[in-house]
């Protein structure tokens, strides 16, 4: 049976409010691969709850690291709640959230890839390829569609921080890099272009290998 690893962004799941019919479409492309025969590991992120939590602390306290991360953790884990929930009648799909301060989802999402033996991770987030700079603030960012391990980590920041919006962490490339994995960078809307990538088909987004 093939295993899918998935790190789900927060961003999808709720970019201002819970957007119930990302929700539904998601659910219903996930369970028709199921039926044919794959089984996916969901591993849900935070997006914009978690930092505007770790805002308002920074606002009115002093915050450690460990802080802000447990901020979060705790908010995540809501989001993961409710996939969870989402799933709850299929034993081939298994959804996990964040534990422990010091790293992100994606994180979590290679620790995964490692321990069942898989060298792929698709990250679903609300941008569509990895970039060169931030393309809503340099009209002309550069857009990768292939980009190497030591190519990517070479323009996103060298360390983890809570909070820290990057297409895929620097600890969990530090290690998805190390066990020889390939990533996947996509917008997860329209849920098409993810459908695409799990029939094998093209579809838009960048591959770190």
């Amino acid at each position: 049976m093939e295993t899918i690893i998935i790190s789900l962004g927060g961003s999808l799941i709720i970019p201002e409010e819970i957007d119930v019919d990302f929700l539904k479409d998601f659910k219903k492309l996930i369970l028709s691969q199921v039926e044919k025969g794959k089984r996916f590991f969901i591993v849900v992120g935070g997006g914009k709850i978690c930092r505007k939590y770790q805002a308002v602390a920074k606002e009115l306290s002093n915050p450690t690291p460990v802080d802000l991360d447990m901020i979060g953790i705790k908010a995540l884990n809501l989001n993961a709640e409710l996939v969870r929930i989402l799933f709850k009648e299929s034993k081939n799909v298994g959804v996990y959230g964040a534990e422990n301060p010091g790293n992100s989802t994606d994180f979590v999402a290679v620790s995964l890839a490692k321990k069942n033996n898989t060298k792929k991770v698709i990250n679903l987030s609300n941008t569509d390829y990895v970039y060169d700079s931030d393309p809503k603030m340099n009209p002309n960012a550069k857009k990768f569609e292939q980009i190497s391990w030591p190519e990517y980590r070479a323009i996103i920041p060298k360390e983890w921080n809570p909070g820290l919006n990057s297409p895929f962490d620097p600890v969990a490339s530090e290690m998805a890099q190390k066990e020889g994995m390939e990533v996947i960078i996509m917008n997860g809307k329209p849920i098409g272009n993810l459908a695409n990538y799990l029939n094998g088909e093209k579809f838009q987004g960048t591959v770190i290998k």
